[in-house]
């Protein structure tokens, strides 16, 4: 495992995204649990662009436009879903002691299909894990497997990181409901603003 691989994967991990947005959200929202959950959906959303990458599905959506594009607008939809669903008042960035928890499946289901509705990963796994394999690999399927487990497993620690910081100072917003508006707003914006730099992607 080079240390190329291992720094080029953690800092296109920590770099922030809608996992990374949705697991923040789901930290300041609904706290620790509810975050390493998100953290774990987001990086199960992964497994389809990585199979699709190391078995050359990802060509497919690389010279498909019907395919790319009906997958990408698929992606900006539920983004614009999850920025409306934000903005609402039990929306996605609420913080409500008393109200029920979100269910697990609930939390799973929408941190997965945040990243399976998203083509540009498959596109990117397929440009991105053969740099790390070399052609004289005897094993190269075994190899692309044992990096994709590495990158998969650097994604969840590092989204969990992040979900866990944001429960850990959700205690000083629960209590200043302006600080919440805004924040919601904020998230919401964000959604709405990666939805439009995916509906502008090119293959």
């Amino acid at each position: 495992m080079s240390i190329e691989f291992l720094l080029t994967s953690l800092i296109i991990v920590a770099s922030p995204g809608t996992g990374v947005l949705y697991t923040l959200s789901a930290g300041l929202s609904r706290g620790a649990r509810a975050a390493i959950v998100a953290a774990f959906a987001c990086t199960l959303g992964i497994i389809p662009h990585m199979a699709a990458a190391i078995t050359g599905l990802a060509a497919v959506l690389h010279t498909s436009a019907v395919a790319f594009e009906t997958l990408k607008y698929l992606g900006v939809a539920y983004l614009l879903y999850m920025a409306w669903n934000t903005l609402k008042e039990k929306g996605g960035l609420s913080i409500d002691e008393n109200a029920a928890p979100r269910s697990t499946a609930r939390t799973i289901t929408s941190g997965v299909l945040i990243n399976i509705l998203n083509p540009k990963l498959s596109i990117f796994f397929f440009a991105f894990l053969p740099q790390f394999v070399s052609t004289t690999e005897p094993h190269a399927f075994a190899r692309m497997l044992e990096l994709s487990g590495v990158f998969m497993l650097m994604t969840f620690v590092v989204f969990a990181i992040y979900g866990v910081f944001a429960a850990s100072v959700r205690s000083h917003i629960v209590s200043r409901p302006m600080v919440l508006t805004w924040m919601r707003r904020t998230f919401a914006g964000a959604f709405v603003m990666l939805g439009a730099k995916l509906a502008l992607a090119d293959r």
